[in-house]
This record gives C-alpha cells, structure tokens and sequence, in this order.
C-alpha cells in the first residue's frame, strides 16, 4: 500500500504557559500542506523482521526507532496477529522546519496498517496511538483544518478553508531542533484571540496573526526574517514562519506570487492549498 504523507502549516502559534510535566501549552491552528513524502507498506518476506528502508532526505538516528516503525509497534503490541512488515520512506519533506513532516509519516503508517490489514480502528482510536508517538502526530489522521491546543494534540474545529488560496513555503536549508527552539521561546498570553483573529480578512492577519517561535529565533537566524520579507515584496498576503521552524510561507489571498531567484540549497514548495 502507498500513501503519501502531507506537511501542515501553523497559523498563528502561541505559547502560553509550560506545563508541569516539562511540556507546554500552545495554540495555534494546523491547515493541510500538500507537500508530501512516499510511503510504502508491504507484508514482510516470510521469517524477515519489521524494518524500514529510507531514501530521500537523510532522516538521523537509528532506522530502527524511526516513527514508522516504532507507529507500526504500537499497534502490534495491542495487536499480536499483526505480520511483520517492509516499510518503505522516500523523504521529500524537509525536516526540522516546522512542518510536521515526521509526524505525518507516523500518521499515515497508521492509517495505512490500518487499511491493509481490515483492522476497522476508528479516528478516535489511531488518533490515540498516534498521540503516543508525538503531539502534532493525531492532527494527520483526520487532515483537516483545527484549532489545536493543550500540548497540541487537543483539537477543536474551525470554521476555516483556504482551498484555492496560493501558497510559497522556503526551507534555508537550516535544521532547528525543538530543544534549541524551546529554550528560546518565554511563554506568554497572546495578544489577540486566534480564532477571532483568523476570522477576519487575510489582510489583517500580518497585524494579528503572529508565531512566538519566529520572535524568538530570528535574532539568532536572521535569514528567517529575510525570507519572510521577500515572501511580502512578491505580493504575499501573510507570510510567518510555520511551527518551530525554519520553514518560511507565504499566502496569497488573490493572485500569484511573482518570480523569486532563491539560493540553489534552499527547498522550495508553491502550489494551491
């Protein structure tokens, strides 16, 4: 079975607090970002063990506790009958830039083993699992627009499309960790109402709409505030940086963006949401 894993975008993201238990509270808003990795999901040759075989970008750290395969676990601990399987990851997505692009992955291995094997688990039940695996990991198997808070893994419906709307995401080739991120970020209210906000035209979204991370990185990666400043001299209606970083958007509310030359090692998606 092949699926093909999407990104996200943070509308707006705030920190508002740290919690007891080390994480923190945020609030922001996930929206779909149709830039995708491949996955695929086959039963392994017989007497072979789960593993993965990863292509694409360079994904650190041990193949072995990859989110796929460690996603595929935990349904085979509630699930003994479970088979082994061959995971296969072309990873398109850049990662460390604020995207989701590991998170999706997991996700969609879940939904995927679900569809494979008949297993009938609902979205409530995948989206359990896939809270276990990391907090932006449960918005992926539903896929739609949501306000998320609490450590955002808890979500809330939004009355909010921007389906046709054209989009340019920039990736300075920069990998941010969510250590270094975190221990930037001073939690605080935010200073206008993010649903109340998002409800209103784009127009007024670069006055209101704003990314605690993108306050707290740019002075040490000024690049993020070049990009986002050349995203708004090619007509962008909003541009932000998306979740922790270092992946940089721009919206355009109406039209296209006009030409931009960026450097031969940034990553670059445009297309329609």
């Amino acid at each position: 079975m092949l699926v093909f894993p999407n990104a996200k975008l943070n509308l707006g993201l705030y920190v508002t607090q740290r919690r007891p238990d080390g994480f923190h509270t945020l609030e922001s808003v996930f929206v779909p970002l149709p830039w995708t990795d491949a996955l695929e999901i086959l039963p392994a040759a017989p007497g072979q063990p789960t593993s993965i075989t990863l292509t694409g970008r360079p994904i650190p750290g041990d193949p072995a506790s990859n989110l796929c395969v460690r996603a595929y676990e935990l349904l085979q601990a509630d699930l003994p009958q479970l088979p082994p399987v061959q995971l296969y990851l072309h990873k398109i997505v850049p990662i460390g830039a604020g995207l989701g692009g590991g998170s999706a992955d997991a996700a969609f291995a879940l939904k995927a083993a679900n569809d494979l094997f008949g297993l009938n688990l609902t979205a409530e039940a995948l989206e359990s699992y896939a809270r276990r695996l990391g907090s932006d990991c449960a918005f992926f198997i539903r896929n739609k627009p949501v306000l998320a808070v609490e450590k955002g893994d808890v979500f809330e419906e939004i009355d909010l499309t921007l389906t046709g709307t054209s989009c340019v995401v920039v990736y300075p080739n920069l990998h941010i960790s969510t250590a270094e991120a975190y221990i930037r970020i001073v939690p605080q209210a935010p200073k206008f109402p993010l649903r109340e906000a998002l409800a209103q035209p784009m127009s007024t979204w670069r006055e209101t709409v704003s990314n605690d991370f993108e306050t707290a990185l740019t002075p040490a990666h000024p690049v993020l505030a070049e990009i986002k400043k050349q995203l708004y001299e090619a007509g962008a209606t909003y541009a932000s940086l998306s979740g922790s970083g270092s992946a940089v958007y721009g919206l355009w509310e109406a039209g296209e963006p006009a030409a931009t030359v960026w450097p031969p090692e940034y990553a670059v998606w445009q297309g329609v949401l």
